[in-house]
């Protein structure tokens, strides 16, 4: 039988707008009352211990698999930025970007979607991609 499953949002307590995002799980009961017994068993501090070790234990246990997949796709690995100034500067040099992020894309706040469709051929972020409404609007048949 499976039962309508019970939400445990992840949220560090102390996140920094660019080092962390919010996600949201779905956990049947069953295994949300395993989380709750290691918790009170302390094993864990609390369930969102418990589920960022185990996703940070499931990363190890692929590890290589990960790195071989980031160098092949050439995957810039972490946080890339993009503010104004340094579009400019592409703009300037006659070049387009072709981005690829694992991790964290950020495009400036200070960047307009006329600089970016002029600037970004394409954008691919596995992980979170940080720009202004209007400029993901803009971009929207770029991203992958």
């Amino acid at each position: 039988m499976n039962q309508t499953a019970t939400a445990v949002a992840l949220q560090p307590a102390k996140a920094k707008p660019l080092d962390s995002e919010k996600i949201t799980i779905n956990l049947g009961y069953v295994d949300l009352g395993h989380i709750d017994l290691l918790v009170s068993e302390g094993f864990y501090s609390n369930r969102t211990d418990f589920i960022r070790t185990a996703i940070r234990n499931q990363l190890t246990a692929h590890g290589e698999a990960l790195k071989q997949v980031v160098a092949r796709k050439m995957l810039v690995l972490g946080l890339q930025q993009f503010d104004a100034a340094a579009l400019e500067a592409v703009r300037a040099a006659g070049q387009t970007l072709q981005i690829r992020v694992l991790g964290l894309a950020a495009i400036g706040l200070d960047v307009t979607p006329e600089l970016a469709l002029a600037t970004i051929d394409s954008i691919t972020v596995l992980g979170a991609l940080h720009a202004s409404a209007a400029v993901k609007t803009a971009l929207a048949g770029r991203i992958r």
